[in-house]
């Protein structure tokens, strides 16, 4: 699989990342409901044999399950994977939610919580969550460089900054990425934040390129209504109304798209965000082997220019349902 090299830093991601959101189970506020242990070892293990080399986790997938099992699956093959995970949605004891914290000790203790969970001895890139709450972003930033002056991070990333943001952070210490969501139905960061980005040499990991699959297609008003109750997409404004309608008019727009080339519609929303240049890499989550064995095969395909002029006169038809909805 094609590698990139993630903005000023030495890592080079492979264009698809594994995203381990799901894997954490369903019981919090933002899970999907149960998932089954050993079918996540298999999906990481099928992964790395794909030669997938980063994995994308965080503390509140499943309030500390997702980095566990992580850490398990990775046990005694630390030097084939690049770590991300992430830190500032915190949780206390018995309780299924989380709340933003980023206070010195908080950023601290929860770094050295990921690393006992995931097992290894150092974070390749550590990545604040949320700028929530937006006025500690400055000390919870400072705290990631001191952690990387003491070796246990390698490079810090941010994920959901806008601009303004950044700028604040950057005189601190050289942000190495930023992790946003990017797929057709949310091209926000197209405007700014990938030209900042570029301009700045920080890194772009895109999550969400399917929409939490509702650009797979296997989602239509009887299987979103047949969703387990823990799953967090039944509310997500992606997946009802008014959004709904104008989401699967788009996907079946798309078939014909990736019949035609023998792909995929899982395998064609990711490669639309790779065609992006400020793009690295996109993170596809996976909760079987299956699963990340179809979409990892879009790592290496390239759009042509009328798949891409046909996919913009769909986005933009979208969008006009959405203007008089």
């Amino acid at each position: 699989m094609d590698t990139k090299q993630l903005g000023f830093s030495d890592l080079h991601l492979t264009s698809i990342g594994l995203g381990t959101w799901a894997i954490g189970g369903g019981d919090w506020d933002y899970g999907w409901g149960p998932q089954d242990d050993v079918r996540s070892l298999e999906a990481i293990d099928q992964a790395l044999e794909l030669g997938i080399n980063w994995i994308d986790t965080a503390p509140a997938y499943g309030l500390g399950h997702s980095e566990e099992v992580v850490g398990q699956a990775i046990s005694g093959r630390r030097d084939e994977v690049i770590l991300a995970t992430k830190c500032g949605l915190v949780w206390d004891d018995g309780a299924h939610s989380t709340y933003g914290r980023l206070t010195a000790e908080s950023v601290r203790q929860e770094a050295e919580d990921s690393l006992e969970r995931l097992g290894v001895d150092v974070i390749d890139l550590y990545q604040i969550h949320w700028p929530d709450p937006e006025e500690q972003i400055e000390e919870a930033w400072a705290t990631i460089a001191e952690l990387i002056g003491e070796g246990k991070v390698r490079y810090g990333g941010v994920s959901n900054f806008n601009v303004a943001q950044l700028k604040r952070i950057q005189p601190i210490h050289p942000v190495a990425s930023l992790q946003p969501p990017y797929n057709m139905l949310e091209r926000d960061i197209e405007d700014r934040l990938l030209p900042y980005c570029a301009e700045n040499d920080i890194g772009v990991v895109a999550y969400s390129p399917m929409q939490s699959g509702m650009l797979t297609g296997k989602y239509d008003r009887e299987a979103i209504a047949a969703m387990a109750d823990e799953d967090w997409r039944k509310d997500s404004m992606h997946f009802t109304e008014p959004e709904l309608s104008a989401n699967l008019a788009l996907v079946e727009g798309l078939r014909p798209i990736a019949q035609r080339n023998g792909k995929t519609l899982p395998q064609l929303a990711i490669a639309w965000v790779l065609e992006r240049p400020e793009v690295t890499a996109a993170i596809v989550g996976a909760r079987t082997a299956e699963q990340i064995e179809e979409t990892a095969a879009a790592g290496t395909w390239d759009l042509s220019e009328a798949d891409l002029q046909d996919i913009k006169a769909l986005v933009e038809q979208r969008e006009k349902r959405l203007v008089g909805a």
